[in-house]
């Protein structure tokens, strides 16, 4: 009786191991819930900043700067965070971090200055350093390699789900209850998920406490400062970094904050059919990240699809910058077709889990995430500095009006950052879906 109980728990760990079981997909699908709750925070604005600007009565640029603190917060807390999670336990990392970023939240509803509201705009930033790399360490334990793109994509899903819900949805309850309550209800929310990965989320599977104890002791022995150069002086980190970060500005820069309004004071959508385009990039990234990811590991390669994306990404960020009298449908396949191409950014984290040490998978991986983040902490802010450069200070109903021509000037970033991402994918070191080490 005794060796056939053992021999069940052996046969089930093994499957939970091997992803086959349900326990994988819980654990890993409960934490990433943090992550669709952080491309809420990180997009509400494309929902709000008419709102805010009327509020806190600022322009363009400083706009940009309030919802570009989040990304400094991000960009500052990424060193840290990833030798945090590969040495303490992801769960309580996740669980402390996700309680920040809600406080964050809360307190962001309340503000009525906007230092204020940027102080604690930076502290939701702080919090959401750890989501996607807790999901990434999370899915590299419980999946094994050959389905860490396909886990990776469907991750992602997650959190352009998230983003999504801070487009039209976000819209329709903010013109319902108001901005402010309608961030309180967002922080409700974020309390619900907290309850949620309180009860699932598993640091690792129980045949793996020895591997793991293992890793623990080699970490502490090779120490922090060698550990985060095996990961920051690696050259195909970066590359793989710059890569999703530059396809991912189509995200922070049309979904999370100017593509509504844009649509709106150019086109002159209103301000609901505005955010149907901006939540179809979120869809068209939904949709992509898990096919791609799927197909990668499908064809046993991740260079192709980058070098695809970008060149596709390329021509469809230049036809809704530059073709002339489009529909409200015409940009709505567009956008949808701009976050089906850049989805190809996903199969940047399984080609840098693959290319360092399993022991410092976090700390690999929040090369990719700074990379990331750091394109909204730069760019957003910059967006908003080339739409002033030209600007004539027309103010309607509290809200600064931007021509055509500052639009171009501002997304003039798109075209020349995906070009870069295509020299980056090119570089790319192909790991053909293999663990290099």
């Amino acid at each position: 009786m005794s060796d056939s109980s053992d021999s069940m728990v052996m046969t089930n760990a093994t499957h939970d191991e091997l992803g086959l079981g349900l326990k994988p997909w819980l654990v890993c699908f409960s934490a990433a819930l943090f992550f669709f709750y952080e491309f809420i925070q990180m997009n509400m604005f494309s929902a709000i900043d008419p709102d805010l600007m009327r509020a806190f009565a600022i322009d363009a640029q400083q706009l940009g700067y309030l919802s570009a603190v989040y990304f400094y917060a991000n960009v500052i807390f990424l060193f840290f965070a990833g030798s945090i999670l590969d040495r303490f336990s992801t769960r309580l990392v996740i669980l402390i971090s996700l309680s920040v970023c809600v406080v964050g939240t809360f307190a962001f509803s309340q503000a009525h200055n906007y230092y204020l509201a940027a102080s604690f705009r930076f502290f939701t930033g702080i919090g959401s350093a750890f989501c996607f790399l807790s999901c990434i360490r999370l899915a590299s334990r419980w999946f094994p390699a050959k389905r860490m793109a396909l886990v990776s994509g469907l991750i992602v899903t997650m959190a352009m789900t998230g983003g999504m819900v801070a487009q039209t949805p976000l819209a329709l309850l903010v013109d319902h209850a108001g901005w402010r309550q309608a961030l309180v209800y967002d922080a409700g929310l974020g309390l619900l998920i907290l309850i949620i990965i309180f009860f699932n989320v598993k640091d690792y599977p129980a045949s793996q406490a020895s591997q793991n104890y293992e890793e623990h002791k080699f970490l502490s022995e090779l120490g922090y400062w060698r550990s985060f150069k095996l990961a920051y002086l690696r050259l195909q980190n970066w590359l793989c970094g710059i890569y999703s970060s530059l396809l991912n500005l189509a995200i922070f820069l049309l979904g999370a904050i100017w593509g509504s309004l844009y649509l709106m004071q150019i086109h002159h959508f209103s301000h609901e059919q505005a955010t149907y385009p901006t939540s179809l990039i979120f869809t068209g990234t939904i949709l992509g990240a898990p096919i791609v990811g799927w197909l990668s590991d499908k064809i046993g390669r991740r260079k192709p699809l980058m070098i695809l994306g970008a060149i596709l990404s390329l021509i469809l960020v230049l036809l809704v910058i530059y073709a002339p009298n489009l529909s409200l449908l015409s940009y709505s396949l567009l956008f949808f077709l701009l976050g089906l191409t850049t989805s190809t950014q996903v199969i940047s984290y399984p080609t840098v889990n693959e290319s360092n040490p399993k022991m410092i998978t976090a700390t690999a991986v929040s090369v990719v995430s700074l990379c990331c983040i750091s394109g909204g902490a730069i760019f957003q802010p910059l967006f908003g500095w080339l739409m002033d450069l030209s600007h004539d200070s027309t103010v309607v109903a509290g809200v600064h009006v931007y021509s055509l021509h500052d639009y171009h000037m501002g997304l003039a970033i798109l075209p020349i950052a995906f070009l870069v991402a295509l020299l980056a994918a090119l570089l790319v070191k192909e790991t053909r879906c293999q663990a290099q080490h």
